[in-house]
């Protein structure tokens, strides 16, 4: 397992271009936690606290794959490195200007979410063009999703050491100047300066018009609300067994699991088509979340909590591939930035309506919600079976300028003219 990621990490730019594109979201991973500390500390509700909190997340679900399109039009230096300035700036001014102005704290949170960089989707159009072989690339997008996992549980831990050591609005700003460094460390690198997208055909729908996309991402609409369902549920749970600790605990052992099924998956080559493979991971994703109902102690419900999570990092990664094999032609970016904010809003979803759920029936019907929507997502992309049969013909995608299999003119749009 060590020697395949290593293998990866040796290649020239792969090391620096997974770090900075890390560190370039960490004020994105940790805005959530930051914005509700930081209102808080300046005497504000849980009401606005939350509110300004849901604010930067539909901002940043409307601006991924918009900013996603720009940079497959014009490139990657040209939109992320402004975009980052431009994110940290509202940041800033929430920052430093408070929650009075109300209107200006929401017009600078939405500034921050709209303008966060998308570069979660440019690294996954990099690999192609850093790694030598398809094997490698598959391995990448693996070491990826467990490196993520990884973002989402150090990244509060330095807002609140932050907050801990100098103040909530400190952390707002030192995280998003750090966020700024990471995606100027990503854009001056030779990969990024040079990459392009191949030419698009004219379309206003973008990657959007592709049908297996489509399927892929109305299932993990339902992926994503599955895990926002666990965190309430976990809340509910934790709230008599133990409190917030309990809570920290589950929370953490979620992360732990998809980090161990993440690094098993991507340590072995995997024969067969990506789209059968991802219906399997997806069913034992569903399987895995039901022994969660039976709601035993403590030191039990952690173990069940890790188990629940093994499986969603290895469905991520296979995701992955298949955003590469039906993105159409010029849009291998914007494809990617959609995956990312369609599973931000189903975990919304999911959080909020596993809210009214747990106070009717208690947490164990809230556990119930996570299972029942995995097994929604199953039964989307089985009957999305024929949209989802594998692309016809094979083709090397180290190298390329994009990982991009559908590259045929579409019918009804001229060749040559960009969308």
């Amino acid at each position: 397992m060590a020697a395949g990621y290593g293998e990866i990490l040796r290649t020239r730019h792969a090391a620096r271009l997974l770090v900075g594109t890390l560190v370039g979201r960490l004020p994105n991973a940790t805005a959530a936690i930051a914005i509700v500390l930081f209102v808080r500390a300046e005497g504000g509700s849980y009401s606005l606290a939350g509110a300004l909190a849901a604010v930067y997340g539909v901002a940043n679900a409307v601006g991924q794959p918009l900013l996603g399109r720009l940079v497959d039009l014009y490139g990657q230096p040209r939109v992320q490195l402004p975009a980052a300035l431009v994110s940290a700036l509202g940041a800033a001014v929430f920052a430093l200007a408070g929650t009075d102005p109300l209107w200006l704290a929401h017009a600078s949170v939405v500034v921050a979410g709209l303008f966060a960089p998308p570069l979660e989707g440019g690294l996954r159009a990099l690999w192609p063009k850093v790694l030598p072989r398809e094997d490698q690339v598959h391995t990448a997008y693996a070491m990826d999703a467990v490196a993520q996992e990884v973002m989402f549980t150090v990244g509060p831990l330095l807002v609140t050491l932050c907050v801990s050591l100098w103040s909530a609005e400190a952390a707002l700003l030192v995280i998003n100047a750090v966020g700024v460094l990471g995606a100027l460390s990503v854009v001056v690198s030779e990969p990024s300066r040079t990459w392009r997208s191949a030419p698009r055909e004219a379309h206003w729908l973008g990657a959007l018009r592709s049908p297996g996309l489509l399927a892929l991402l109305g299932s993990f609409l339902f992926i994503g609300m599955a895990l926002g369902s666990i965190t309430v549920a976990g809340v509910s749970y934790a709230d008599g067994h133990g409190g917030d600790a309990v809570y920290g605990w589950l929370m953490a052992a979620l992360g732990l699991g998809a980090l161990a099924g993440g690094a098993v998956y991507g340590a072995r080559q995997w024969s067969g088509a990506p789209e059968r493979r991802l219906r399997g991971l997806v069913a034992l994703l569903a399987l895995c979340y039901l022994p969660l109902m039976l709601m035993p102690g403590p030191v039990g419900m952690t173990a069940l909590t890790a188990l629940a999570g093994v499986f969603l990092a290895p469905c991520i990664a296979c995701a992955f591939i298949i955003v590469d094999r039906y993105a159409p032609r010029g849009t291998v970016t914007e494809a990617f930035s959609w995956l990312v904010t369609t599973f931000t809003v189903g975990a919304s979803v999911g959080t909020a309506a596993t809210g009214p759920v747990v106070e009717w029936g208690g947490a164990a019907w809230g556990f119930a919600v996570p299972g029942g929507v995995a097994a929604v997502a199953l039964l989307v992309l089985l009957a999305a079976g024929r949209v989802l049969a594998a692309p016809g013909g094979t083709r090397k995608l180290a190298g390329a300028s994009e990982n991009d299999r559908n590259g045929a003119v579409e019918p009804g749009f001229t060749a040559g003219h960009q969308a």
